[in-house]
């Protein structure tokens, strides 16, 4: 009987460290991480079995899995590529990912062309104060190609026969809120305008440069580009063309060397999204600019409360940029940049939902971890009231016809 309860206790100890093991890789923030939790599994299944076979065994398997982890914790780090001589275009640093990619960049070593909206603006200002002499600030709008070709022209000039190792495209806008019914046309343009034709004139404008060096592409996009976010449509449409042309650049560029990588960061605290002025401007805007007939059938309490769901969602949002600053130097310097990048908490977990739940469960999902909407459209509220209504007097109809009337 002793026997018995050593066995079982061990058999318990050692399935609590396997099943904790793949608890934790699943709750990790990278999706990167799933041929690991994919291996994770699948050695559980097999410690069970070998359990219910033979305990020697599996005591023999639970000293080499703990070899492998020791061996894991203290090996050395992978091999990166050497940061000497290596010049990186990284767009839209007056804030943001873009503001804090050029500053660490700067400091690792690497040779930077940051552009800013406004060479006299904030984001400009520290950044010639706090960088040093390698770091050249470009004023760039990417939507106006003569500023890209100057751009071009600048960074040539500076370069000399040295091609360019790297182009970090950063600079994009979220410039709605709301259903995709009521977002105004002129933000589907705005979207577009910015996060996809902008940054496909920056990348076809450097390709020359980056294929001289072989170097490599790397986009910061959302994953708003791929999963169905509610009162998203605007800026989601012009990520998900974004996704598509950087994929389509990753199989083209393959034969030059060139290689691209596409990073998606879960929620950060970047550019307007905690100002409380800029969301009062674009619900202004949005009021203003609203027919009379969709106003009516939505209510203004229903857009008010997007609005404030987005303000609250904002305040929510992380303010460590690191997650995805340490991917960017990542694929920035690893031998074989990966695809995809997942960068920031929960990314991982909502992509494996995504991937592998029916997709009703993984919409309710999506709702409920971005927007709790309860304002029902004033239209629904009110067919939703006659159908009671009408509902109450089929039963008291009913109800009249069942009564015995006397003779």
């Amino acid at each position: 009987m002793d026997d018995y309860a050593l066995s079982f206790w061990i058999y318990m100890g050692v399935m609590a460290v396997f099943v904790g093991g793949t608890v934790k890789k699943f709750l990790a923030s990278h999706f990167s991480a799933m041929p690991s939790l994919v291996a994770w599994l699948g050695a559980t299944l097999l410690v069970e079995r070998l359990c219910a076979l033979c305990m020697p065994a599996v005591l023999a398997l639970a000293a080499l899995c703990a070899a492998c982890w020791l061996y894991s914790t203290w090996a050395a780090p992978a091999p990166t590529l050497p940061v000497e001589g290596k010049a990186v275009f990284i767009t839209g640093c007056d804030t943001g990912f873009g503001h804090a990619t050029a500053k660490q960049l700067d400091a690792m070593g690497f040779e930077v062309f940051a552009t800013v909206l406004d060479l006299e603006g904030q984001g400009a200002k520290h950044l010639r104060g706090t960088c040093s002499q390698r770091l050249t600030l470009l004023q760039v709008d990417i939507t106006q190609p003569q500023q890209v070709q100057q751009a071009l022209i600048n960074t040539k000039a500076k370069l000399g026969m040295k091609g360019l190792w790297a182009l970090v495209n950063n600079a994009g806008i979220c410039v709605n809120f709301g259903d995709a019914e009521l977002s105004l046309m002129s933000n589907y343009r705005g979207c577009m305008e910015v996060n996809f034709f902008g940054t496909l004139s920056v990348t076809k404008t450097l390709l020359p440069l980056l294929r001289q060096n072989k170097g490599r592409i790397l986009t910061i996009s959302s994953p708003s580009g791929e999963l169905p976010f509610p009162c998203l449509a605007s800026y989601g449409a012009s990520k998900a063309a974004l996704n598509l042309f950087t994929n389509t650049l990753r199989h083209e560029l393959e034969p030059w060397g060139v290689k691209v990588s596409t990073i998606l960061p879960s929620a950060f605290k970047t550019g307007q999204s905690s100002n409380t002025v800029y969301w009062e401007k674009q619900h202004q805007d949005l009021m203003q600019n609203l027919s009379p007939s969709l106003l009516e059938e939505y209510g203004e309490e229903y857009i008010l409360e997007t609005k404030e769901l987005f303000q609250s969602h904002a305040k929510t949002a992380n303010e460590d940029l690191s997650p995805v600053i340490n991917t960017i130097v990542e694929a920035l310097l690893s031998p074989y940049p990966q695809a995809r990048y997942y960068a920031g908490p929960g990314v991982g977990l909502m992509y494996f939902i995504h991937s592998n739940f029916p997709i009703t469960l993984s919409d309710k999902f999506l709702q409920r971890l971005f927007l709790k909407k309860k304002v029902i459209p004033r239209a629904l509220r009110k067919q939703n009231g006659l159908s009671i209504l009408n509902h109450n007097n089929n039963d008291i109809n009913s109800n009249n016809n069942n009564i015995t009337k006397p003779e």
